[in-house]
């Protein structure tokens, strides 16, 4: 058993590990976050703490025998450029935490994204600084996450945005030919085989989860075959996604130039997960969602 911390546990990836946390008995589970949560009903306790000092950091992760520390910040803000870093150095100088897994939850980034995406370069940052540490330390790498395609019937703590096919609506904007494979997991399978990973004696530098592996045309007609329509479907080409934009959707809500980023690096082949070596492979009875199952057991009942 381990005690193991999660910052960022408000946030879509912090609060779904928390729930499967919680819903286990191997390991114990805590909250770091910045301000009182009394309000809210958490399922593992919490400590407050001043991501601004490294000093008061060490205390909190010893004072709980925090013997593994996961973020799950955002990329935005400065959670990467200063609190991470700063979790990184008080769990480095930690007497008891061994073992970090810096916020990734994503696919593996090219490190030339940070031309793109200047926020990217945080992340590497983090990177290099637990390279300079005696942590055990990884990444996780998933993939796209499913939850873009959930009904809004289907509970998840994500917040639903478009990307990519748009259900509801019956449209798809798709990046390239469309027949690029790209990873899908959601993010309460990638919970799950993080968990569990908790156990290992020891970790590769790369934890990878593999929901299901599609290509986006194969998505829609899934879609399609569950909904029993057609639907409206745009290519985007890589020119038009390097000029940052995007055919709009009924749905988008972020900012299109930012989802053509990301757009980009599927029709660039970069979505996709490699089994091999992959969770899965080491804990075989973790049975991760299939695109198909989500399409005939939550949006069939949609079909008009």
């Amino acid at each position: 058993m381990v005690k193991v911390a999660i910052a960022g546990g408000t946030g879509a990836v912090g609060k779904t590990l928390v729930d499967v946390l919680a819903g286990q008995t191997k390991h114990q589970g805590m909250i770091l976050t910045r301000q009182e949560l009394i309000k809210q009903d958490l399922a593992l306790p919490y400590a407050v703490v001043n991501y601004d000092d490294v000093g008061s950091l060490t205390a909190v992760l010893e004072e709980h025998q925090v013997h593994t520390v996961i973020s799950a910040f955002g990329i935005n803000g400065k959670s990467l450029a200063i609190s991470q870093i700063n979790l990184i150095q008080a769990a480095s100088a930690s007497k008891v935490t061994q073992r970090f897994i810096p916020s990734s939850f994503a696919t593996a980034y090219p490190e030339e994204g940070v031309k793109i995406l200047p926020p990217l370069q945080s992340y590497f940052d983090s990177l290099k600084a637990l390279e300079a540490t005696d942590l055990e330390w990884a990444v996780v790498h998933n993939g796209i996450f499913m939850d873009y395609y959930f009904p809004r019937t289907l509970k998840s703590h994500y917040n639903h945005n478009t990307l990519v096919v748009d259900i509801p609506n019956h449209a798809a904007a798709i990046p390239g030919t469309g027949n690029e494979r790209l990873t899908l997991t959601s993010i309460h399978d990638s919970a799950r085989f993080v968990v569990a990973a908790l156990g290992l004696s020891e970790w590769p530098r790369e934890l990878r989860v593999v929901g299901d592996t599609v290509t986006y045309n194969e998505l829609v007609r899934l879609a399609e075959d569950a909904l029993g329509v057609t639907f409206d479907i745009k290519y985007d080409d890589l020119e038009k996604l390097k000029r940052f934009e995007v055919s709009e959707l009924p749905g988008h809500r972020d900012p299109l130039p930012f989802l053509s980023i990301f757009e980009r690096w599927t029709a660039e082949g970069l979505s996709e997960v490699k089994s091999e070596g992959s969770l899965n492979e080491m804990f075989p009875e973790i049975k991760p969602w299939m695109v198909k199952d989500l399409m005939d057991q939550h949006w069939k009942g949609f079909r008009d």
